[in-house]
Order: structure tokens, then sequence, then C-alpha cells
């Protein structure tokens, strides 16, 4: 009987396997109340046991955030650069007290290696996400996958076939679906409270100075400071540049990154959160021209307006005036959010007066708390599908790529959302993958 079979094995008792199983490698002598339970912890058999793979900017900002659930136990760190390994496993151990977070350079063998860990954080850069998620649920581990969760429309659909296959909990970080002011604009939408929705928007921004070239050589660093080939993943061979690795510079290169869905991965599932897409079959993109608003149009009428903003996120724009805002318009008025808001944007005052009982039916209804990694562990607990789940990231994550698309063709498309595939475009559909480089392929 596997440890990972849950129909077989309770929660409990997994969960109590997996820390008898670590405990031999990485429990200190000193065993402090705490871990037994006491003083207000969490006994081990009731922790999650949890590792981290890519662990730069965003990675430290998830960790902060991990560390502070009392039912999670940190266990291991991996990212291919030696002084990121190093700065997260400090992180972990002042946490602790104590030195027991094992470092990996290669998360192969992490994986390989940490059968006692239930969870895993990835958090590396675009190129890996998809493959690393793919790996870490065929190893058994429920994950945890900053966005944009995929490459291309083909990696995303895998990522969601191996969820389902293996049976894994999967959230993206689309953490604005956790918050107080997007889930009551979600929900003013979805729960008819503005009527029938005509109009949707979603804040997607181009990605200033995107190249399609590459850096030219200098010479690798040494392979425990930075593994170079880990790095580059399943990405194409480029020589090594420092301009790639530091300070984010891939962001801006096609072969490491996508484009509209750096935003669009947020704000697109959040605008298709307060709509009612059951019955939605395809999705009409009117191209423009380049970097201009796209308005689409889904098969049931409902006009969703992907806006962007010139200049500074921050800028103000018509619809809102943060970053990551969604805005949904009905007969019976409008209301939007985004970030740095002390309440939702509305077209009447009077539609503010039931933001408590919004939030507290969503609540009741879903069961789910306004902290995006608490339902994630939560989730783990219950076995059920997360509120950024597979099926909410591909949706969402299809319709940004088919964008990007549109924009590299300079053309108007059908897309189907149910075959994934755009109608009658062959040299579109062509792009809904890309190679990956061996041995770094799914």
């Amino acid at each position: 009987m596997s440890i990972n079979d849950s129909r077989a094995v309770t929660r409990r008792e997994f969960l109590r396997r997996g820390v008898i199983g670590a405990s031999a490698l990485a429990l200190p002598y000193y065993v402090p109340a705490s871990a037994l339970g006491r003083g207000g912890g969490v006994a081990p058999s009731e922790r999650i046991v949890m590792g981290g793979i890519g662990l730069g900017g965003r990675g430290t900002h998830d960790m902060r955030w991990i560390l502070n659930e009392s039912d999670v136990q940190w266990v291991s760190v991996c990212d291919v650069h030696k002084g990121r390994r190093e700065a997260a496993k400090k992180m972990v151990d002042s946490k602790y007290g104590n030195t027991d977070c094992a470092m990996y350079r290669d998360m192969r063998e992490f994986l390989a290696e940490r059968t006692d860990v239930d969870a895993v954080l990835i958090a590396t850069g675009d190129r890996w996400h998809a493959l690393a998620s793919i790996l870490a649920m065929q190893a058994g581990k429920d994950v945890y996958c900053e966005k944009p969760a995929c490459f291309t429309m083909a990696q995303g659909q895998m990522v969601a076939e191996t969820a389902r296959r293996y049976g894994r909990i999967y959230q993206t970080g689309a953490q604005r679906l956790s918050e107080p002011n997007h889930v009551f604009a979600i929900e003013m939408a979805r729960t008819g409270r503005l009527g029938e929705i005509h109009t949707a928007y979603a804040d997607i921004r181009w990605r200033d100075g995107f190249r399609y070239d590459w850096l030219p050589a200098e010479p690798e660093p040494p392979k425990e400071e930075l593994d170079w080939d880990i790095w580059l993943g399943p990405s194409p061979w480029r020589s090594y540049n420092g301009g790639y690795v530091n300070g984010g510079g891939w962001y801006h290169f096609y072969d490491f990154a996508t484009n509209v869905a750096m935003w669009g991965a947020h704000t697109v599932a959040q605008a298709l959160a307060g709509l009612d897409m059951a019955d939605v079959h395809s999705i009409e993109f009117e191209y423009e021209g380049p970097e201009k608003t796209m308005v689409t149009r889904l098969s049931n009428g409902v006009k969703l307006v992907l806006f962007r903003v010139s200049g500074s996120v921050w800028e103000p724009c018509k619809y809102w005036h943060g970053a990551c805002g969604e805005r949904f318009e009905g007969p019976d008025g409008w209301v939007g959010a985004a970030d740095g808001y002390t309440s939702p944007d509305v077209s009447s005052p009077a539609l503010l007066r039931e933001f408590k009982k919004v939030l507290s039916e969503y609540t009741v209804r879903t069961e789910r708390q306004m902290n995006h990694v608490r339902d994630f562990f939560d989730c783990i607990r219950a076995r059920r599908p997360a509120v950024a789940n597979p099926e909410v990231m591909v949706r969402s994550m299809n319709i940004c790529l088919a964008v990007d698309i549109c924009e590299r063709l300079e053309r108007s498309m059908t897309f189907d959302l149910r075959k994934a595939e755009f109608i009658g475009d062959t040299e579109a559909n062509r792009m809904r993958s890309r190679a990956m480089r061996a041995p770094f392929t799914i």
C-alpha cells in the first residue's frame, strides 16, 4: 500500500509516516516541547513537511509567508545559486533554532532523496515552472507554484493531467484570488448583484524591451556557485551572460519568459472567476496593433477587455488606479479592485454596504480563508481542489498565451477553449508548444 494513496491512508497517518521517516535524517537529538505539540505547537504527526525549489526574491517572499504557518515544517531548500540556497537555509534554521535544513543544487536529486517532503514551493524562473511542477507531482508532492505557471499551452495541459493522474493538490500563485477586495469584486459579479455581466476588464502589461535575441558569451561561474546547465533547464542552450541572472534580466528574453502572462496570470484568472464560464466554448481575439489593448469576445456574448497601461504599473487609468486590476460591468452597476486599495471601486456607495456579507457568504460557501498559502495547506489536508487549481491555471494561461501568439503573428484569431486550439490557423497552433532541451523534457 503506497503512502501516497490518500484513499487508503489517512492524512494523519500519511504525515506520521513522513515525519518518522525524516526523523532519522533530520531531527536533532534535543526535541523542543513545541515539536511534541505542547505549548501551542503542532505535533509532528499533524505537520505538513515542506521544501522549496527556486528561492530568489519571490521565493524568499513566499518562504516567509509559509514559515508563519504553525502546521508546516520546512526541512530542505534547493536552488542553483549557492548564495540563494545558503540564504534560504539560514532563514529556515533561524526560524527553528537549529541547523537542520538541507540544501540541494539539483531539484532532481532533491525530489529523489526527500521522500519525507509532502509539499513543495516552486518559485524558479518561468522556464522551469511547469517541468518542476510535473516532476514534483510525479514524486508524490503537492505543489504551490508561482505564476506564470507554464511556458506554453502544451505544458499547462501536462501540469493539469499530471495533477489528475497522481492525485496531487496544486495551487498556482495567483494570490489575489484569496484577497478580500478582489474576492468582493469577483463575488459581486458572480452572484448577479450587478445584473448579467456584459463587460469584464483585466490589467495586462507588455514588458518593455521584450527581446527575441540573446546576449554574448561570458565565462561561466563555477558550477557550485551557479549551475548554468540546470539554470537553463528546458530552454534553448545559450552561453552564460550575467545579464540574464543579475536583477532578473531573463524576464525580458523570449527564451526564458512569457510576455502577457507576467501580469495576466493574475488578472485574467481574476476576471474569469467572476464570469459564468460553464458554457463558454470559444473566445475571439481582436488584434488592433502592437501593444494595444486587446478586446476579446467570449462565445456567451461577454466582452473581456485586456487593458494595457503604458508607463509605471501604478500609473492611473480609467478603470483602476493600481496594479493587477480587474473590473466587472453589468446593468446594475460596476465594481473593480486593484493593488493598494483600501476598498473596492464601485459605481455606487450602496454596493459597498454588503462588503462584509459578500465575503462572509464566500467563506461559508467555499470553506476558504483569505490567505492563499493557507488555502493550499487546508486543501492538502482535505484533499480538495485549491482556489487556483490546475483548471483555473490552464484556462487563464491559455488566454494569456493566445494574446502573445496574436501579437507575434499580428492578426485576429478565434481560440477554442475546450480543445485548446486556434480555429482554422495552423501557424498559430504550431506555437502552442516549444521544444524542450534534453534532458529537461517531459
